[in-house]
């Protein structure tokens, strides 16, 4: 895949060492971290074999972050929820809607910090609330492409976001018993496709 002129590209050889074509110079994870931040588009590549392996080095720069005392910004619930999605028939879903989340928060955070910082009355909560529920609302809208039997899960409420989850015992069992049924559905459309 051809990148843009403007995008530099990094060769990362056997030595673990990081090399900027852009400037001829040796990088760290934290120059990455910076250039990501300042908004350079980069690609690295394998010095040797000349795979993009992008992916895999923005997830070191994430581990290395979150490593650091005080950075975390994944929460534990959040990675467990993660990992579960990995092989999950629902996995091709989730890149998407994080990526669609992220953006969705960038445009919205210069606001969010104007209406936090120059709003007097406003609580930052409620409108971090409502971002959830937008998110939530994204998330809904995605399902119900990939997954027609999701509306019935996550019906929308008459202002557009998702309804909030029952608490009681009885709705839990009725959506448990929802999701085994739905789980048989598509169990019965895997076993009708011809192989």
């Amino acid at each position: 895949m051809a990148k843009n002129a403007e995008t530099t590209v990094i060769k990362k050889y056997a030595n673990r060492r990081l090399y900027n074509t852009g400037t001829s110079t040796y990088v760290t994870l934290e120059n990455l971290a910076a250039m990501v931040k300042g908004n350079e588009e980069f690609v690295v590549q394998d010095a040797k074999s000349g795979e993009d392996i992008t992916h895999s080095v923005l997830t070191q720069i994430i581990f290395e972050q979150e490593n650091k005392v005080g950075q975390n910004m994944m929460p534990i619930a959040f990675l467990r929820q993660l990992i579960r999605f990995y092989g999950d028939q629902m996995q091709m879903v989730i890149p998407g809607y994080l990526e669609q989340t992220m953006t969705a928060f960038s445009r919205e955070q210069e606001g969010f910090r104007d209406k936090v910082g120059g709003v007097a009355g406003q609580n930052p909560m409620k409108m971090m609330e409502a971002q959830v529920r937008r998110n939530t609302e994204i998330f809904r809208q995605a399902m119900t492409v990939f997954n027609p039997f999701a509306a019935a899960i996550m019906p929308a409420s008459p202002n557009g976001a998702a309804e909030e989850a029952p608490a009681g015992k009885e709705d839990l069992s009725d959506m448990r018993r929802q999701l085994a049924d739905m789980q048989k559905r598509l169990e019965a459309l895997d076993a009708k496709k011809p192989e």
